[in-house]
């Protein structure tokens, strides 16, 4: 799975009737076969080969079904919505976030908690999945490939300074200080990319503010001048000022600082397990990682783990195809063939496990064990508001004091009430 997922949104195909004629004249029997349209954002050739495989298997044990494949995808995401609605495929596999959670909202998904129940997918995905795919109490989607995001580090330094990874705030402000006295520079970040940053946004406020309260702000239904955001901006703030951070990180891309890690210049970095794609395969097995700690052991869980969905357009025509092929797709056989096809990580616990690597099986236990599931920061919230918000982080790099947050708090609730989150 790419680890950027693209901006775009989709460009989805009415499906038209689809006649066999067995042959002979026009007085014999007319034989008429249902056809539903399959609409994926995913178009790299493996996913290609995957989906080949998968509809074929489909269409063996439901022979009075013809699948037809698109993989088009919108060059201006603003009409997609009008495209949704107007040309809706039947199933449709694209990016979770916000723009998924609007037309949830908006009413042009497809129920499918019946789905879910004859399906027994209750079993088969963590309740952190179940409520990501829910809106209230009602299922919508079903999760497809993901990944996580975590702290990575190399153990052989904690080790030579006998540090043990923290689970709790204090203990990882104490770490911290430990790896300053030795003269290590606690975390690697680079905001040429201004992601980056936003993922220690949608960090801290989980972990200050829990995982509820950052769905509500992703969501346009809290306000960014709230005191808990303030918080949020506060502690990051004092973290930057005890040099916790390198210097100068708009200077860098993610991939530029890996080398400072493995230098052990600096000891972790906050990154989606992509990271290790960019790590040489003889430095990875002394890579590991370990879940953001936590501020508040009365709070709930929150992780990012940016995903797919497989969803049914509520204009669908064909709805009763559609609800096969989506239970085809969310099936363990099928999820299993996935998995192992592409190498990529399933949210269906019933998986396979000896399909993944040891390091991949801690990831899949840290995100079952959490209590909620997002998308990065700039993919959760609408692209307007992401925007702005990404803008306002790479300022609290260099301005944080109390002034300055009272002022970018103030000028980010300004754009939300003006953002497309609350019109």
């Amino acid at each position: 799975m790419n680890h950027r997922l693209t901006r775009r949104f989709l460009l989805l195909f009415q499906a038209l009737p689809y006649f066999v004629f067995p042959g002979g004249s026009q007085d014999e029997t007319i034989t008429l076969k249902e056809t539903i349209v399959y609409h994926t954002e995913m178009t790299d050739s493996l996913s290609r080969e995957a989906d080949e495989e998968i509809i074929k298997r489909f269409s063996q044990n439901h022979p009075g079904i013809e699948v037809l494949y698109s993989s088009n995808t919108l060059t201006e995401a603003g009409k997609s919505d009008a495209a949704f609605k107007s040309f809706p495929s039947d199933l449709v596999h694209l990016p979770g976030g916000h723009r998924v959670y609007s037309l949830v909202e908006a009413g042009k998904v497809m129920d499918i908690s019946e789905i879910w129940e004859h399906q027994v997918w209750y079993d088969s995905y963590a309740p952190s999945w179940q409520d990501m795919s829910s809106l209230e109490g009602k299922q919508y989607l079903i999760p497809g490939s993901w990944y996580w995001w975590a702290l990575y580090y190399k153990p052989s330094v904690f080790e030579r300074f006998s540090l043990e990874v923290p689970v709790l705030w204090e203990d990882f402000l104490s770490l911290c200080e430990t790896l300053v006295d030795q003269g290590i520079t606690p975390f690697a970040i680079g905001t040429k990319y201004p992601w980056t940053g936003a993922a220690w946004f949608d960090y801290f406020n989980m972990r200050i503010n829990g995982p509820e309260f950052h769905r509500d702000l992703m969501r346009g239904n809290a306000a960014y001048d709230d005191p808990r955001v303030k918080k949020v901006f506060q502690e990051w703030g004092s973290m930057i000022d005890k040099g916790y951070f390198i210097d100068h990180s708009a200077s860098y891309s993610w991939f530029e600082v890996i080398p400072s890690l493995l230098e052990e210049k600096t000891a972790m970095c906050l990154m989606g397990n992509f990271i290790l794609d960019a790590i040489p395969a003889e430095n990875r097995e002394d890579v590991d990682f370990f879940r953001f700690p936590l501020y508040n052991t009365e709070k709930a869980i929150g992780e990012v783990v940016p995903s797919e969905v497989f969803l049914i357009p509520a204009e669908s025509k064909h709805k009763d195809g559609a609800s096969d092929l989506i239970a085809h797709f969310g099936s363990t056989d099928i999820q299993d063939y996935i998995a192992g096809k592409t190498g990529r990580l399933s949210a269906n616990r019933l998986v396979d496990s000896s399909l993944y690597k040891l390091q991949e099986q801690k990831g899949i236990q840290m995100v079952n064990s959490s209590d909620f599931i997002f998308q990065s920061y700039e993919y959760e919230t609408s692209a307007e508001m992401a925007q702005w918000g990404m803008e306002a982080f790479q300022e609290i790099w260099e301005h944080h004091s109390e002034s300055d947050i009272n002022r970018i708090c103030s000028s980010l609730e300004k754009m939300r009430q003006s953002s497309d989150l609350i019109h």
